[in-house]
């Protein structure tokens, strides 16, 4: 599969479940996101899915790209949200908790 494609009406969770086992089997995660609605889930969804994949010891982030495609013959810009996968050390785990801080 090339990409994951969320839109506005996505479901967070769903999409981080799919990532979260993407992650797990191994397979390169990238989601593809038009406009600002579906942004906003795919974020919401990689959020959740961090907190599905840290307790395994396995982090992930991202980094955005955009990217031209055509949706009925028109081109569009869309967001493409590179997911990147990193093993936690058990160092790691004895950092005080942020995940309150700004």
């Amino acid at each position: 599969m090339d990409c994951l494609k969320v839109s506005s009406k996505s479901s967070p969770a769903s999409v981080a479940g799919a990532i979260a086992g993407m992650v797990k089997d191994g397979v390169q995660v990238n989601l593809q996101c038009v406009g600002a609605g579906a942004v906003n889930q795919a974020i919401k969804a990689i959020a959740i899915a961090r907190g599905f994949l840290i307790p395994t010891g396995v982090d992930i982030s991202c980094a955005p790209v955009f990217s031209d495609i055509l949706i009925n013959g028109e081109s569009r810009t869309a967001i493409r949200l590179s997911v990147y996968v990193h093993q936690l050390s058990p160092f790691n785990s004895d950092m005080p908790d942020r995940s309150n801080t700004l």
